[in-house]
């Protein structure tokens, strides 16, 4: 099996990014209605081959499931909300970020399909969208996430900052002496979202510090008194959103294949290898 890996090295619409995963997702749910038993090996119809997409939106926050209110069902136009647009309780406070006079709010407003609850994406960091079929790799629901997760924590141990996952969702950071009292900090936000074991959706990952201001405007992930953190917040320096991009890619692969692809009871298929591709060559 082979993964295309979709990199966006500029900031890029939210929509944009979207509508290129929804595209995809629905390209797997049709292949796997026709034929459900294709294997990459079929040689009449092979299924799509599994994406991962790498990006950094333009200033958003966005809401799971958990917090979309009554009227906001599916995600909107880019357009910024008007005084009558229903806001879920956690993005009331700041609804004058998200709408603004003279047509120019300081951040989008965008409902989402993936679990969780209110966060926000933006310049400083890097956002990857895994379209998967679980079942194809080997992995359950609660596997994917789990290997979201490793896989960051991975990464963040490449740049010597030490990641841990707790009861609440995403990746943490411990603070720097255990007796000190203080809670981890987070650093990478994990949400997905799953049709028939098809997967999207994934993770937001803090290189820089520049999302800081925006996070401190909510409570995220609805976790109260809970602080968030970055690479740069944690001493290092000079990390590029298309460096952790790679890294990210490249430790994701790796713990599916360890994981899910060797050894006894392993039942998913391997990852050979990693291509690169465009937007065009989607035919999205």
């Amino acid at each position: 099996m082979r993964l295309a890996h979709l990199h966006f090295p500029s900031i890029t619409p939210f929509t944009r990014v979207s509508n290129i995963q929804q595209t995809l997702t629905s390209r797997l749910l049709a292949h796997k209605k026709i034929d459900p038993t294709a294997t990459a090996s079929s040689a009449t119809n092979p299924p799509p081959d599994p994406t991962i997409i790498t990006f950094t939106p333009n200033p958003v926050y966005t809401t799971g499931r958990r917090d979309l209110p009554p009227s906001n069902t599916s995600p909107q136009s880019s357009s910024p909300p008007s005084k009558t647009l229903s806001l879920p309780p956690a993005l009331e406070p700041i609804r004058h970020i998200l709408s603004s006079s003279n047509g120019s709010p300081i951040a989008e407003y965008h409902p989402t399909l993936r679990g969780g609850q209110t966060t926000y994406h933006g310049p400083g960091q890097m956002v990857a969208y895994t379209i998967l079929d679980l079942r194809r790799l080997g992995l359950t629901p609660r596997c994917h996430i789990r290997l979201l997760e490793n896989s960051v924590i991975d990464v963040l141990g490449g740049f010597g900052v030490k990641g841990l996952v707790t009861e609440d969702p995403g990746v943490w950071v411990p603070p720097s002496s255990p007796s000190s009292g203080l809670l981890p900090k987070k650093v990478t936000a994990v949400g997905v979202h799953l049709r028939r074991n098809i997967s999207s959706y994934g993770i937001g990952f803090n290189v820089t510090e520049e999302p800081m201001w925006y996070f401190q405007q909510i409570v995220a992930c609805g976790l109260e008194g809970r602080e968030t953190t970055s690479l740069e917040g944690e001493g290092v320096r000079g990390a590029s959103i298309d460096d952790v991009a790679g890294r990210f890619v490249d430790a994701f692969v790796q713990r599916l294949n360890a994981d899910f692809a060797y050894g006894e009871g392993a039942t998913g298929e391997k990852i050979d290898s990693v291509y690169s591709v465009q937007e065009k060559d989607l035919e999205v």
